[in-house]
């Protein structure tokens, strides 16, 4: 358990996700002038709970002054005089300072340096868009934020590819184009490493065709709200969407197609996602309805990990899936792959990427397991140690060489808390089959108008400016107070 004084609100976030990024799965406190004394009382207790455990408590004390910082880790000092004029870049230069004591204290530098931000393809991006230079980019990443060379170079080259894949969308702002989310929080069962929104199908099977009605109301009216705009892609995903049974799921789909222009879509794609969800009929619903990609995510391919993780489709049902994917005759077909999951060794590894490459799939979207408080994980790894949970550079390298053996690139990446390994998740697709929505998505350059229990509205103005509205989680909420969720949309793009 670390426990964290820090004499100045506002600085939480960054302090905490730096580090986590060192201590992954650790219980993390920070407590500031703010903190309560209930909040204080309970620290206190959680400490002794673990001191009687026979668990590590770690201290640290934070005091930051306009004139730079002092921070006293496990009874070392480390101090940090503020020399740059600029006071905006006195945040970026104190997580610079915290990172060096982190990495001295530690003994261990970070892949990603001291960024905690989840997109760090955007700074390269940016520098594109302003002429800089690839060694301007690459000096950026490895001297300001202590990158690695390997990262650095990787961020890099998805920036430049997306700058290539977004040439082809409208992204004038909310003016022009936009994209569509629609989220089914239904699944088979919720496995031990998910915090998605997400039900167990077999309890909330009596509010589907109402959650579709109200689904399909409130598609009604998100299409008159984005009347004139431009429809660029569309992804339904999840939960499991095909936890739907067939006349379901055409019933959404045909209403999509009632109240949305798909003259303009460039890319449709539904995530089946569980291979124990997908049947012949489901599929060939989709793909009569001109759906132009689907996931179909094994996480591993090893069943020993599956059993543990909570996900009950075997490693042949997943082939099984694919194959039945390929015969309907979808010829763009991602997997998802989760590294570092309980007890996966290399050699776990290279045997799922193994089976995967044998079925060639057209897109990869490799993930490091990120820890979320909201998972079951917590508890799992309470209960056999954070140790069990291994992504190392060998297991990024095997991904990303089986990748390149499938002859694909990388196009798209993104960052998450509380990462194994401090990794994180890239997306890599053959030529010509790349996830548009992703990067749209991932990047922040256009309107995601999103439906659905839990879904976000992200609304991104010509100056870059982003505003967001919020869809309730709860299934039976979102039906209850469907009036509510439009109305929040009304108010996002009410001029």
């Amino acid at each position: 358990m670390l426990i964290i004084e820090l004499n100045r609100a506002n600085y939480e976030y960054d302090v905490n996700s730096l580090v986590r990024a060192f201590y992954p799965g650790e219980n993390v406190t920070i407590l500031t002038p703010e903190s309560t004394v209930q909040r204080r009382k309970q620290t206190d207790e959680s400490a002794q709970k673990c001191l009687e455990a026979g668990e590590r408590i770690l201290r640290m004390s934070m005091e930051l002054s306009e004139d730079g910082a002092r921070v006293e880790l496990g009874g070392q000092p480390f101090s940090w005089n503020y020399e740059v004029a600029a006071a905006a870049q006195y945040k970026q230069e104190f997580k610079r300072f915290l990172y060096g004591v982190m990495k001295q204290f530690t003994g261990k530098a970070l892949p990603w340096g001291s960024l905690t931000g989840i997109r760090p393809t955007k700074i390269a991006f940016g520098m594109l868009e302003q002429g800089c230079t690839d060694q301007e980019i690459l000096d950026t990443f490895t001297g300001i934020y202590e990158v690695s060379g390997e990262k650095a170079g990787l961020g890099l080259d998805i920036a430049k590819r997306e700058r290539e894949i977004l040439k082809t969308v409208e992204r004038e702002g909310d003016s022009e184009g936009y994209s569509l989310y629609v989220g089914i929080p239904f699944c088979p069962t919720t496995c031990l490493y998910c915090s998605f929104t997400s039900f167990p199908i077999a309890g909330y099977r009596k509010l589907v065709d109402s959650y579709i009605d109200c689904l399909i109301h409130e598609m009604e009216q998100a299409a008159r709200l984005m009347s004139g705009k431009i429809l660029d892609s569309i992804y339904i995903g999840g939960g499991t969407p095909t936890t739907l049974e067939p006349a379901q799921i055409s019933r959404l789909i045909g209403a999509l197609k009632q109240y949305f222009d798909f003259d303009t879509v460039k890319e449709f794609t539904v995530e089946a996602g569980r291979a124990d969800s997908i049947t012949r009929e489901k599929l060939e619903v989709l793909y009569g309805h001109h759906v132009s990609r689907i996931s179909v995510n094994p996480q591993t391919m090893n069943q020993q990990t599956l059993d543990i993780i909570g996900r009950k489709a075997t490693v042949e049902q997943v082939e099984t899936a694919y194959r039945l994917a390929r015969e309907v005759g979808f010829d763009n077909i991602n997997m998802d792959l989760i590294l570092g999951l309980p007890g996966e060794t290399e050699d776990d590894v290279q045997r799922t990427i193994d089976r995967v490459t044998a079925l060639a799939p057209d897109s990869l979207t490799v993930h490091s397991l990120a820890i979320k408080r909201a998972s079951h994980m917590s508890q799992w790894i309470q209960e056999n140690g954070v140790e069990a949970l291994r992504n190392t550079d060998e297991t990024m390298r095997i991904a990303a060489e089986g990748a390149r053996h499938l002859g694909m690139e990388p196009y798209y990446l993104y960052r998450q808390k509380n990462m194994s390994g401090n990794f994180e998740n890239v997306g890599y697709a053959k030529p010509g089959k790349y996830g548009l929505y992703n990067i749209l998505i991932m990047e922040e350059m256009q309107t995601i108008v999103a439906l659905g229990a839990g879904s976000i509205t992200k609304r991104v103005y010509p100056d870059g400016r982003i505003e967001r509205c919020e869809n309730v989680k709860e299934v039976a909420q979102y039906i209850e107070r469907i009036e509510e969720m439009i109305e929040r949309k009304r108010v996002l793009f009410k001029d």
